[in-house]
């Protein structure tokens, strides 16, 4: 395995900051300096590396093992048990669950409440969320609510773990300007990517009365399984490690291929729950109409050909056929997208498809505005966050050991040139401060950076010193950084307590790319 294997400077294709900007064509990006590839860490450790597995050459399922063309089935709803009004409570039960998708063959995934995907959570702005976890695993997990604003301590960081065999009750309330489409998924340490791999992952919806509640909904929770000839999960390559796992099985609410009728105008939601796949949606004659991103109802819809959404990000879209007329047997599909992984010198550059659709056409006019989003204000503080690889753990890795190879992996991905240390404070910010950060990416591949506890707004990105601003404004969560991209963003965190933000690659999140910000009181 040489050098060349690990580093690949070549052309990287040009999409990003989600539906707020135009989708641009591939472009080719400059070879980058050997001086971004050279990081050496401040705070080397020897990083617990037992949750590394490493197995190379596993024989894996063949594509028509799973049925496909059946209907797309509804997410289930988690069940409100409560008789109070603007009150939801429920209960959780995070076990292992042999499910069928292979023809004659069982796969063994970690579930909520028993299904892959988990029961969908739907609420209304206003609403007291009160949800009790029982955590059946032999090990540690949490529940994040991905994008929710909801206090530290109820946010299921990986300072506060399930310890396996207990429970633990989540409770907060969520306030007026939540309304979005949201997820939630296990936060343990070391073990996410794990854990999201054997399918830990459903949907959180907080509703409200706004623009678009005319209209009929459907959820289109996209995740990804890797499978091996036994159709069982299989376990993590080095490939995996170094770019992100891509499960070789596309779902969509547990689904694979599926059939996808709409005869009225959809509200469309959907997640991309995957841990390490960028997914550029097309529909041939079909436009999308995009109305909302992370954080609900942009200011204004915007129409594109492409969908883009990088792993964790989320977006509300009508689809609308360009020639208004009736679409039939049309295939979505995710286009290839040129994030410049490692180890690949010839990848597949062929679409995958995800799901064939009939699509009536209906005129549909959207109000030109949909929402006003309130202004955050001038900053009063700043940071900027470095995403970056430290290559140099590659040098020589053929003649490395396994636990060597294991060791270097612990010390590649780096937040401000540093591995994640759970003890230590990385920064500090004011409850309620209106902040901007500049979000730099130094390393030679996407990667997407995800804050937890709130929303932000993207002012501006730089690339290689072409300036691009948004087209609409919305609110986001998780925002992809392209190699050499620095991304300013406009946020506030409205409570006091600790908050992570990392990479949203699930394996560089377990191996170190992460860090610490500490809310204090103004």
């Amino acid at each position: 395995m040489n050098r060349r294997n690990f580093l690949r400077f070549n052309a990287l294709g040009a999409l990003s900051l989600s539906a707020i900007y135009a989708m641009p064509h591939h472009q080719d990006h400059n070879h980058h300096s050997m001086h971004n590839m050279h990081h050496i860490p401040e705070n080397q450790t020897n990083m617990d590396t037992s949750f590394i597995d490493i197995v190379e050459n596993t024989e894996l399922l063949s594509q028509d093992s799973i049925p496909i063309n059946k209907d797309l089935k509804a997410l289930p709803l988690l069940k409100n048990t409560s008789t109070k009004p603007n009150t939801f409570e429920a209960t959780i039960n995070i076990k292992e669950q042999d499910i069928s998708l292979a023809k004659d063959k069982k796969t063994r995934f970690y579930t909520y409440n028993g299904v892959i995907p988990g029961p969908k959570i739907e609420v209304n702005e206003g609403d007291k969320v009160i949800i009790k976890v029982i955590n059946h695993l032999d090990e540690p997990t949490t529940i994040h609510w991905h994008g929710l604003p909801v206090p530290p301590e109820q946010d299921g960081n990986p300072h506060d773990p399930i310890a396996p065999h207990t429970e633990r009750v989540y409770e907060f309330t969520l306030p007026e300007g939540s309304a979005g489409t949201y997820w939630y998924h296990p936060h343990p340490h070391f073990i996410t990517a794990k854990q999201v791999a054997r399918g830990l992952a459903g949907a959180f919806v907080v509703k409200a009365k706004d623009s678009l509640s005319h209209l009929n909904e459907q959820d289109w929770f996209i995740s990804d399984v890797g499978l091996d000839s036994e159709a069982k999960i299989r376990p993590n390559t080095l490939s995996d490690w170094l770019n992100g796992r891509e499960g070789e099985f596309v779902l969509i609410n547990g689904c694979f291929k599926p059939k996808i009728n709409l005869t009225d105008t959809k509200r469309l939601r959907i997640y991309n729950a995957t841990a390490a796949r960028y997914l550029r949606l097309k529909i041939e004659g079909v436009d999308f109409i995009v109305a909302g991103s992370d954080g609900g109802l942009m200011q204004s819809p915007i129409v594109q050909e492409e969908l883009f959404l990088c792993p964790a990000s989320r977006a509300e879209v009508i689809l609308k056929p360009n020639k208004d007329i009736n679409i039939e047997n049309a295939m979505l599909q995710s286009l290839y997208y040129d994030r410049d992984k490692m180890m690949q010198d010839t990848p597949n550059q062929d679409p995958i498809n995800l799901a064939t659709l009939n699509i009536e056409s209906k005129s549909i006019e959207l109000p030109k505005i949909l929402r006003e989003i309130p202004k955050l204000g001038i900053p009063t503080a700043s940071k900027t966050i470095t995403m970056s690889e430290d290559h140099s753990q590659m040098h020589g890795l053929s003649k490395k050991s396994t636990q060597e190879i294991k060791e270097a992996l612990a010390q590649m991905f780096l937040m401000d040139n540093k591995i994640y240390d759970p003890n230590r404070i990385d920064l500090h910010s004011s409850e309620g401060a209106i902040e901007e950060w500049k979000i730099i990416n130094k390393s030679h591949m996407d990667h997407p950076f995800h804050i937890h506890g709130t929303q932000f707004e993207i002012m501006r990105s730089n690339l290689k010193g072409k300036i691009i601003t948004p087209k609409v404004r919305s609110l986001h969560d998780t925002i992809n950084l392209r190699p050499d991209e620095e991304i300013t963003i406009k946020i506030r965190q409205d409570f006091r307590g600790l908050r992570m933000y990392h990479c949203h690659i699930l394996e560089h999140e377990s191996l170190g790319m992460m860090g610490n910000l500490m809310v204090e009181q103004a």
